[in-house]
């Protein structure tokens, strides 16, 4: 089975899993639960989960290649994303004593480590050259703005862990509008990755992050509903004024 089926089959994966994904929520951060057996330190554990996406994807690239292309703008994305996601972000969340899943752990584990295979075979055979200009500077600045609103919605989160004891309602910026646009700004940069690259690869990762950051949100969104009385009737999930 070569590997375009084989993202074939893991897109078809993400599709399957979207539906069990609404019913049961993936139990960390506000969805805590000892039922999920033994737990780490948050902070290790998402170090831990995010670390094979950093890592794989521009091993197997620089790896492949044998002469560095203008391909590795992507892989500077990529590198720039997943550097925040597995250093810096975790080293900022004030999350002290908190605990997550080694089972969730394991599992974002495999994901992250299928998601860099996949998308450093895919961006090693692209030709930068044959990308259309517009695909190119269109997917370019989706992913920037889907950077900044995740960046921001993150900073925001955690200035008011710094300053609050426990939960509060967030808000400001897009959060005026949805509960979760952190999941919103990271969905909307995978989109403009995936038009930059119109790869198999790339459209796996959008489909995949898609179909566990809507449910995710949504729980999200649920949950805010069923602890404050007064939060804002008219925020939606995570898309605003849609979902």
């Amino acid at each position: 089975m070569d590997i375009i089926n084989i993202t074939y089959i893991w897109i078809l994966i993400a599709l399957i899993v979207l539906p069990i994904n609404l019913i049961y929520k993936a139990p960390y951060g506000k969805h805590s639960t000892k039922k999920w057996g033994k737990s780490i330190d948050n902070k290790t554990g998402w170090i831990l989960m995010e670390l094979p996406a950093l890592l794989t994807c521009p091993l197997i690239y620089f790896t492949i290649t044998e002469e560095i292309n203008l391909n590795v703008v992507f892989i500077v994305l990529w590198i720039i994303h997943y550097f925040n996601r597995t250093v810096i972000y975790p080293l900022r969340i004030k999350t002290k004593g908190k605990k997550i899943p080694i089972a969730i752990v394991a599992s974002a584990f495999f994901f992250n480590m299928v998601n860099g295979i996949l998308n450093g075979y895919f961006l090693t055979l692209l030709q930068f050259e044959s990308i259309s200009e517009l695909y190119l500077i269109l997917g370019f600045i989706i992913f920037i703005i889907g950077f900044y609103i995740n960046i921001s919605s993150d900073n925001l989160l955690i200035k008011l862990r710094t300053n609050q004891k426990g939960y509060v309602i967030p808000n400001g910026k897009l959060f005026n509008y949805v509960s979760c646009p952190n999941f919103f700004g990271e969905i909307i940069e995978w989109l403009g990755f995936a038009i930059m690259t119109l790869n198999p690869g790339s459209l796996s990762f959008l489909i995949w992050t898609i179909c566990n950051l809507i449910p995710r949100s949504k729980a999200h969104h649920k949950w805010y509903k069923e602890n404050f009385e007064n939060y804002p009737k008219k925020r939606k999930a995570v898309i605003p004024y849609l979902l």
